[in-house]
């Protein structure tokens, strides 16, 4: 296996997790806080959704990504915490659809690059989160294992069945 298709594959397996993390919700119970103050299931999806695409563009700004319904970004980042919905909030099948949407698009972005690439340094403004094109995509998986966990805090709030 290359370090590529290692990426990939990580990339994959978080990006399952999400949607067996989210499988019995319903587009209500995306919007449950589980204490106050901690960011909701549609906040943090469209966060990771968000997230591959700043990352992503940061290093490789011609990566083509999907559109995003107006304001999305800005809905699901810092500026959207507070925001408790439903307005401009997307149902359980729209952020599914674009997360999968998402995150083809990042491993397309992924897969134009050799796994000499990997070794890539990134550029200044990125370094102290990934410095290397290989941390750049690997922190894109580990930010959406980082919002799965959290979804598994919503999911004992909801009395739902504990998943591994």
């Amino acid at each position: 296996m290359t370090g590529i298709q290692a990426i990939k594959t990580a990339l994959q397996a978080t990006q399952a997790n999400v949607a067996w993390y989210l499988s019995d919700f319903t587009d209500a119970e995306l919007l449950v806080r589980p204490v106050p103050e901690a960011n909701h299931a549609a906040w943090q999806i469209g966060n990771i959704i968000g997230g591959d695409v700043f990352l992503v563009t940061a290093e490789m700004p011609n990566a083509a990504f999907p559109t995003f319904p107006e304001g999305f970004l800005e809905l699901h980042g810092p500026k959207g915490t507070a925001n408790d919905g439903p307005a401009g909030f997307l149902t359980k099948a729209e952020y599914l659809k674009l997360f999968d949407e998402t995150r083809t698009a990042t491993i397309a972005a992924l897969e134009t690059l050799s796994d000499a690439d990997l070794d890539r340094p990134t550029s200044e403004g990125m370094q102290a989160w990934a410095p290397t094109f290989a941390h750049l995509f690997l922190f894109v998986s580990n930010h959406t294992l980082m919002h799965a966990g959290q979804f598994s805090v919503i999911r004992r709030k909801l009395g739902k069945p504990v998943l591994m």
